[in-house]
């Protein structure tokens, strides 16, 4: 201590020898007078002249205002200290270093700025007065990893650690450690331990030492300085062990995990109820819950008694992996033990019955809360309300809304979220405005608040323009607005499909120093999964992950859901992988996706593997996964294990609905039962479900597909006396029904009354009368192009592969080439079923090269038809110079005439 008191000694003279002389050196009170001017970043040069021909100014564009109050102002590391702090920390250590001028103590800066100085150091950091401030100025300090400049920062951490401030001295040796990498830390260890005597204790130097590993996430150094530790005889205490264990398990280090706790029982410190909680906790988020339950289990022994806090952990557990009965079993096993549940041991059911609509339950839960002598706090309130919007029932929702109120409860920025948004949604606008009115009035929330709810309704009203207007508002202000607001505009962006929008929001958020949260997470890798865009969403995923940020499981089956639906089972297979690898292990919903995903493929036998492996790791299969595996097995046309699938969901107390009376009437219509299929249908309607517009389009499909016009027909007048308009698939069933049955007059009729009930046709409307068209007689086929063409008639893929398969079927494959081959010249993009028609077209004119190759009125017609089509795609190609529309000369030539 008594080198550190000579220092400080000198300091002090220092001090005066600046005061006497501050007129000569430029620290005069003009100086002291800079606080506007530093607060707006626009810092004045901290010397105007230097005493010594090193500090040479240099050029204003490289000069950053902060370098002046730094040694190395020259180096070449200059710049890059300054991206390792945020905007936020910047201005915070502006506004300190303003202060220290202010406050006449500039020329400890000046002192600094000459050279780096521990000592000027240690008083700067203290002047500084935050923690979180002083820290961010050390970053900007440690501008290189040279041997003399960690031996100097070593002994400032040593000052700082003697005068108590021990978790900044923390702060900077983790710094140190991840600036110089884990391969010298040899290095920084024998630095902090050579000179330590002169500031702080054997226990207090290696203590650091091992708390800056952990903060660095380095656990093998940690685990040496532990031992370093032992063999001098000391205790490590109790909350380095805990973040030691924290570390362990989140890298998966399970065997240093069970060495380590066996040490502690042995030499100690002894296991106490944190230690047991930490490593259960732990365990439970790797999805390790058999270990985490046999820990529970071992704390007796050790006469710790798990308290509220342990039961709650394994209850979370149960209730994110799904498994809600065993959550229940839990808790009737820590009353059976005199365990008395906490308000938050109910608020974790709350929330996983909320999150799968089992609304029944919750409402029972909740009523438990009473039972047991709790009373429902703000957040068991804002769970059931939030469950009650996503089941759709705002009513409800006020209800508990109104009862939270009158039992003295006071609503905060959730509730109002919760409620606006709901409102928005379900365009209940009336209500949505007196809520807001009623938060204007009550006066319950800061503006801020006010703000994120005013942000949250905009977006749910899809103002996405006047939402971000509110949150530039806000920034203009100078008030930096919460996780939520920004959280609204990128989920709000992402839904809307304008995902680059949403990255311009989460780019504004991390400038202004907030840490993105799951939500943020999720809602970025959304808007890119729902583009298509896998390979971006896959990469931020990393990127965010690698940051340390929070990624909820839902990110990961978000992503998962963009590979299904694209058809890249390798891809889900691989990213599957990668959330049991991660920690990150799938529930109901990720399993439910995965199966539907392999389904839809056609790979079924994969899907009910998938299934049963659902079943083995305890989680309870929903409405979805048992619908996504009937569709399946219908759609193989194993009709018969759908309908024990089926029967299965009603043994295990899930009730089929419309969706799944939906699937199994297709797979009968498909396989032509049309009996069958009417039996399904009356049953649905004999268990009180109300069949939908999807189950009469699939009735009249099945019929018009047997040629049953007349059966068509009365489900037809069935659905309109149910009070279901038809929609363009019904039309789109009935014009393809009469096609295929030759009646083209009624085809045209059907058409006729569609656009009389002002339904816009669509390309399937168009492409089914095209390919009817082309085996129909000329004249007709000649009057319904030319009421196609009037309609602004835009083909596309299948349009092509139609026209040129009718070329193969009326004998002329060589024009089928012949267009295949104009086609690729202008880059058509082919698809599978053209490639099909072309290698047809191929072998039959090997076959027989004496196909008539003359010109006839169908060739023609044909030719006309694809020669629309052909005109359409070279007038659309990407970077093409727009010409006149064919379709339009057309027309105006046929006005005209």
């Amino acid at each position: 201590m008594l080198r550190w008191q000579l220092m400080s000694a000198g300091l002090s003279h220092m001090s005066i020898t600046f005061q006497v002389h501050k007129s000569t050196i430029f620290l005069s009170q003009s100086l002291s007078n800079t606080l506007q001017t530093l607060v707006h970043f626009g810092l004045p040069r901290f010397c105007q002249k230097r005493h010594s021909s090193s500090y040479t100014s240099s050029s204003p564009r490289s000069f950053e205002s902060l370098n002046q109050f730094l040694p190395f102002c020259n180096s070449n590391n200059t710049a890059d200290s300054l991206v390792f702090i945020n905007s936020n920390e910047r201005r915070k250590v502006i506004v300190g270093l303003s202060k220290i001028i202010k406050g006449d103590q500039g020329y400890i800066l000046l002192g600094f700025s000459r050279k780096f100085c521990p000592y000027f150091l240690v008083k700067i950091l203290k002047l500084l007065e935050s923690r979180e401030t002083a820290f961010a100025f050390f970053k900007l300090s440690f501008r290189n990893d040279s041997v003399s400049l960690m031996r100097s920062s070593c002994v400032a951490a040593h000052i700082l650690a003697a005068e108590k401030l021990r978790f900044l001295a923390q702060d900077m040796v983790s710094w140190m450690i991840r600036r110089i990498g884990e391969s010298r830390s040899d290095e920084l260890v024998d630095f902090m331990w050579a000179s330590h005597h002169e500031y702080e204790s054997d226990f207090s130097v290696l203590d650091t030492l091992m708390r800056a590993f952990l903060n660095a996430d380095t656990s093998s150094p940690a685990l040496e300085i532990l031992v370093r530790m032992r063999e001098l005889g000391l205790r490590p205490s109790l909350s380095a062990m805990v973040i030691l264990f924290k570390l362990l398990i989140r890298t998966g280090d399970y065997g240093s995990v069970w060495k380590l706790f066996r040490d502690m029982v042995l030499k100690g410190p002894c296991p106490n109820n944190y230690i047991f909680n930490v490593m259960i906790l732990g365990f439970c988020r790797k999805g390790l819950l058999s270990i985490s339950e046999s820990l529970l289990h071992l704390m007796g022994k050790f006469r710790c008694n798990p308290d509220v806090y342990t039961y709650n952990i394994v209850i979370n557990a149960y209730c994110n992996a799904g498994q809600t009965t065993d959550a229940l079993a839990w808790v009737c096993l820590m009353v059976e033990r005199g365990c008395k549940p906490s308000i938050a041991t109910f608020c974790t059911l709350l929330n996983a019955f909320c999150s799968v609509g089992n609304m029944k339950e919750a409402v029972d839960v909740f009523d438990m809360i009473q039972y047991v002598g709790l009373s429902p706090n703000i957040v068991a309130y804002n769970t059931l309300m939030n469950g009650y919007i996503k089941a759709m029932d705002v009513g409800k929702a006020n209800v508990l809304y109104e009862e939270m109120k009158k039992n003295g409860v006071a609503p905060d920025g959730v509730t109002f979220n919760i409620l606006v948004a709901g409102h928005y949604k379900y365009g209940m606008e009336e209500e949505r405005d007196q809520l807001l009115r009623d938060l204007s009035a009550l006066d319950l929330l800061p503006d801020c608040s006010l703000y994120d709810i005013s942000i949250a309704g905009l977006c749910w009203a899809g103002h996405l323009d006047e939402a971000m207007e509110v949150l530039e508002e806000m920034l203009e202000k100078g008030m930096t607005p919460s996780i939520v607001a920004f959280n609204s505009v990128i989920a709000a962006y992402s839904r809307a499909g304008l995902e680059d929008n949403a990255n311009e929001a989460y780019k504004i958020m991390v400038k202004f120093g907030l840490t993105p949260s799951s939500s943020t997470c999720s809602s970025l890798l959304m808007g890119l999964s729902r583009k298509g865009r896998l390979q971006d969403a896959r990469e931020l995923l990393f990127k965010m992950t690698e940051k340390g940020f929070s990624i909820a499981k839902v990110a990961f089956t978000m992503l998962l859901d963009g590979y299904c639906r694209k058809g890249d089972l390798a891809g889900a297979q691989n990213l599957w992988n990668e959330m049991e690898g991660r920690g990150k292990f799938p529930d109901v919903v990720s399993f439910s996706v995965f199966i539907d995903g392999l389904s839809k493929a056609g790979l079924i036998e994969e899907a009910y593997g998938l299934f049963q492996e659902m079943l083995r790791r305890g989680l309870r299969p929903n409405n979805f996964t048992y619908n996504s595996l009937i569709g399946g097995f219908c759609d193989c046309g194993n009709l018969d294990k759908a309908l024990k699938l089926e029967e299965e969901m009603r043994e295990k107390g899930l009730l089929p609905d419309t969706i799944t009376f939906n699937i199994i009437i297709s797979g009968f219509c498909k396989q032509g039962s049309m009996k069958l299929a009417i039996e399904a249908f009356r049953d649905m309607q004999e268990k009180g479900l109300v069949p939908d517009i999807v189950t009469y389009n699939t009735l009249i499909g099945g019929f018009c597909k047997a040629f049953d016009m007349v059966k068509a027909d009365e489900y037809m007048n069935k659905m309109s006396a149910s009070g279901w308009d038809p929609d363009i698939t019904t039309y789109n069933i009935w014009i393809n029904g009469f096609c295929n049955s030759r009646k083209m007059t009624r085809a045209m009729m059907m058409l006729d009354e569609l656009i009389s009930a002002g339904i816009v046709p669509n390309t399937v409307t168009y492409n089914t009368m095209v390919n009817a068209v082309c085996s129909d007689i000329l004249d007709r086929a000649m009057i319904i192009t030319a009421k196609l063409l009037k309609m602004a008639f835009v083909p596309n893929i299948i349009t092509t592969n139609v026209i040129l398969s009718h070329f193969c079927k009326q004998g002329m494959p060589h024009r089928t080439l012949m267009w295949s081959q104009k086609l690729s010249e202008i880059s058509f993009n082919f698809d599978q079923v053209s490639y099909k028609i072309m290698d047809r077209a191929f072998h039959s004119a090997q076959e027989n090269a004496e196909y008539f190759r003359g010109t006839s009125g169908k060739s023609l017609f044909l030719d006309f038809l694809m020669y629309i089509t052909y005109d359409f795609f070279s007038r659309n190609r990407p970077g093409q110079k727009k010409s006149p529309n064919i379709l339009e000369l057309i027309a105006n030539g046929s006005s005209g005439s």
